[in-house]
């Protein structure tokens, strides 16, 4: 409960008269069952939230991959014209 308190930076005077007013609102025994939902509900943002951070990796992954693979088109070209240029260049030494 403490925890709690120092965590929503109120004290714990205000913690009891919350939950004196949310058993003077819900009753006593339906204090269970909105606790049950708020706690579901909790459970089904946390799930969207990995859900939307999976995703988020899956793409960087799929993007990095593809950039990969224009990084190493790009390498095997500039290797081909550096070949040829090695090419071109030796064939005007051997003129000269």
């Amino acid at each position: 409960m403490k925890l709690l308190a120092i965590f929503l930076f109120i004290g714990t005077t205000e913690v009891m008269f919350i939950l004196f007013i949310a058993v003077m609102v819900f009753g006593a025994d339906k204090i269970p069952e909105v606790a049950k939902g708020l706690g579901k509900g909790m459970r089904s943002l946390r799930d969207a939230t990995n859900e939307v951070k999976s995703e988020i990796k899956k793409t960087a992954t799929e993007k990095q991959h593809i950039e990969t693979n224009v990084t190493q088109d790009i390498k095997e070209e500039i290797t081909k014209v550096k070949d040829e240029i090695e090419d071109f260049s030796g064939s005007i030494k051997r003129e000269q």
